[in-house]
């Protein structure tokens, strides 16, 4: 049996892990749950299908980071498995609705004759709508905290409900709209990347109040929060992360405004999203149930995390080739025929 217990932090490696898949699920399926978000609002329908043959390459193997991210919560720290579950089954059931839909509305969108084209533009809208508001609301309510009692989740089914997580849905839409408004500003020209950088700025007005909102309500859901961010020496060696925030803020901003800034915005979008989850990151750590059970307290046995380790290392540079060759084949602009 595999075991580096002794030699390396595993639960933090794993901790670690979970993250950084989380975190590349909200980059890359992000921007084209964006896209379906902002799709009705295309200035015409070769404009919708340019839009989608623009994100069909990426958007399945994009959701491989969401099982990765929850499979290995499931094996690494099997007790925040068993408690997060419950707590958020009805928003997670609708979030995987939205997600099906999505799946569906590709494969019959291609297919479609013009009569019924209209119907499955709008599953593919409110699939991806849906998607995104409860996924900001599982982040909601998480960061808010779950009631636990021993080691079971002891809430009600709707705790999830609350002002704090509906907000983070909302500024999670707005905030994938922003990425697929600048994916659609990178990948394609004309009259349609005109309306994706217009939409871009409306978006980013929100995106920017959002941020503030959310940065703002934090320091009141915890004492240990608030203490660690307006506490010295802390406020100074955290202070660059609001301030690196507003720049990135501000460059997009101003890309926005420069017709012949393509890529950037798209890059600058990401940066942002970056900042705002180590802001979190740093918020909550090393909480992996806020505020009952550290990631050391949640994790499995020491040789159960070996064995997994050895079985993870290998497929990660697999599922991150795979991913960079796809964008790199299917990169360039998109066409509204068929495929590229």
């Amino acid at each position: 049996m595999f075991d580096f217990s002794h030699m390396i932090d595993l639960p933090l490696i794993w901790g670690l892990l979970i993250a950084t898949a989380v975190l590349m699920y909200v980059l890359l399926d992000g921007f084209d749950l964006g896209v379906g978000i902002l799709f009705p609002f295309a200035p015409s329908h070769q404009a919708r299908s340019t839009m989608m043959n623009s994100i069909a390459p990426f958007w399945d193997g994009n959701e491989t980071w969401l099982i990765l991210g929850g499979g290995g919560l499931f094996a690494a720290f099997p007790l925040a498995y068993a408690i997060l579950m419950p707590a958020f089954y009805m928003p997670i059931i609708l979030m995987l609705m939205g997600l099906i839909m999505r799946g569906v509305a590709f494969e019959f969108r291609f297919k479609s004759s013009e009569r019924t084209r209209p119907v499955w533009d709008n599953v593919f809208h409110f699939g991806s709508l849906i998607a995104a508001f409860c996924q900001g609301i599982i982040l909601g309510s998480f960061v808010e905290g779950i009631h636990v009692e021993g080691r079971n989740f002891a809430g009600g089914p709707f705790d999830w409900a609350t002002g704090f997580s509906m907000m983070v849905g909302i500024a999670m839409v707005f905030g994938y709209a922003l990425l697929g408004a600048t994916w659609i500003i990178m990948k394609m020209e004309g009259q349609t990347q005109a309306w994706a950088r217009r939409a871009a700025f409306y978006v980013l007005i929100f995106v920017g109040l959002a941020m503030f909102l959310v940065s703002v309500c934090m320091p009141f859901v915890d004492a240990r929060i608030e203490a660690l961010w307006f506490s010295t020496p802390n406020f100074f060696y955290l202070l660059p992360i609001p301030v690196i925030t507003a720049i990135l803020f501000f460059m997009l901003w101003r890309d926005l405004s420069l017709k012949q800034a393509e890529y950037r915005p798209f890059i600058l979008s990401i940066l942002l999203f970056i900042m705002g989850y180590v802001g979190l990151g740093v918020s909550l750590f090393p909480w992996l149930i806020p505020f009952k059970y550290t990631i050391w307290d949640a994790a499995a046995s020491g040789p159960g995390l070996s064995l997994l380790l050895v079985g993870a290392l290998p497929m990660l540079p697999i599922i991150l080739g795979y991913t960079a060759y796809c964008y790199w084949v299917f990169r360039g602009k998109a066409s509204h025929e068929h495929g590229y």
